[in-house]
């Protein structure tokens, strides 16, 4: 082990290099020294190959590359298979990039039972809806496993083969001779596409694909408080599986429309109150709306405009626990565009005692012009 390189060396990478970084560089100098690549001088780039392959099995590993940076080579001396070798993530690597797949087994399709994928719905409600609760029947265009051949594919009275080529395995075994000896590349069975079985006599009602096209109506519950962005899952509402797996799951997003009286904050309503100066200013008691009917606020003399007033309890239920949000009355002191004498004369006498000279267009004044010009 004392005449052994380094392996980070061998790789030409710092001690402290990254885990892409070591891989990288182990597949550049994998595809340099390749015997294949190096039919001139085979012996010498098996030999490279070999080295470099066995600092990349170290390095590669968490654990044996700690034990390497503590102890060096000596930490897998006499080690049967310790790491370095043929065994591990390397030679995966090298199939990779040759071959196409990996050792034994590698790029292989799954042969056991698959859950079906799952499906989106989005559904739009008022906030009526959102703040009661709402239940709906929609309708999801779905795969289903066929009635007829209860999902075989076979037509009635004949069953699916087991696959001659593959022997059922859904795969095809390619051996190919390399310099490390006899290599297995899996592929996907060609006669059966993978799965497995044959079926000679398919069903007319999907014409031997097993699954169908179906319109499935299905109750969906929106609960109270829901808000845009709910997600909802209902458990195997989505496509059906394949080789026996449980369908997919459907999602139902919700979206809640604008509303024409009210804003939303979370779990509380706005409400904006057009109030005159003389509300604010004097205090009143006025009926506002709620998702309930109508109720009674109660102004304090004083209120300036842009005061928000808080109704307990009058906005949208909790979605995850009792309780409603409240009502948020916003008020805004609405300015009269028209005044008659009457008026005019009083604010004018308002504004005197208030202390401020406003000035003012005299009625008397404006009066005559438009008699003037006929009006």
């Amino acid at each position: 082990m004392a005449d052994k390189k380094d392996y980070y060396e061998q790789l030409g990478v710092a001690r402290n290099a990254t885990d892409d970084e070591i891989k990288k560089a182990f597949r550049k100098l994998a595809r340099q020294y390749h015997p294949d690549v190096n039919r001139d001088d085979p012996k010498t780039a098996e030999a490279k190959f070999k080295e470099i392959n066995e600092a990349y099995e170290i390095l590669s590993n968490q654990e044996n590359r700690a034990k390497y940076d503590q102890f060096g080579h000596a930490a897998f001396d006499g080690a049967s298979g310790g790491g370095a070798g043929f065994g591990g993530g390397g030679i995966n690597d090298i199939f990779d990039m040759f071959f196409g797949g990996g050792f034994g087994g590698g790029g292989q399709r799954r042969q056991g039972p698959e859950r079906g994928a799952d499906l989106r719905y989005d559904m739009e409600i008022t906030l009526e809806q959102a703040a009661t609760g709402y239940n709906q029947e929609i309708e999801i265009p779905r795969t289903e496993d066929c009635n007829a051949c209860q999902g075989t594919g076979a037509a009635a009275g004949t069953h699916p083969e087991t696959c001659s080529q593959c022997g059922g395995s859904g795969q095809a075994q390619v051996v190919q001779n390399t310099p490390f000896g006899r290599m297995v590349n899996v592929t996907t069975c060609s006669r059966c596409r993978g799965e497995g079985k044959i079926v000679h006599s398919p069903c007319s009602e999907c014409r031997g694909r097993g699954k169908v096209r179906k319109n499935r109506r299905i109750q969906v519950t929106i609960p109270a408080g829901a808000d845009n962005g709910l997600r909802l899952r209902i458990s195997q509402g989505g496509e059906a599986g394949t080789r026996g797996g449980p369908p997919g799951d459907l999602y139902v997003y919700v979206s809640v429309k604008r509303h024409k009286t009210f804003g939303r904050d979370g779990d509380n309503l706005i409400y904006e109150l057009p109030v005159s100066f003389a509300q604010v200013a004097l205090g009143d008691e006025v009926e506002v709306p709620t998702l309930e009917g109508m109720t009674k606020l109660e102004i304090p003399a004083g209120t300036q405009t842009s005061t928000v007033l808080t109704i307990k309890e009058k906005g949208v239920p909790h979605l995850r626990g009792k309780g409603k949000g409240d009502l948020k009355v916003r008020l805004t002191v609405v300015t009269p565009k028209k005044l008659s004498d009457k008026q005019r004369q009083l604010l004018a006498e308002f504004a005197k005692l208030g202390g401020e000279n406003v000035k003012t267009e005299s009625p008397s004044f404006v009066k005559k012009v438009k008699e003037a010009l006929g009006g």
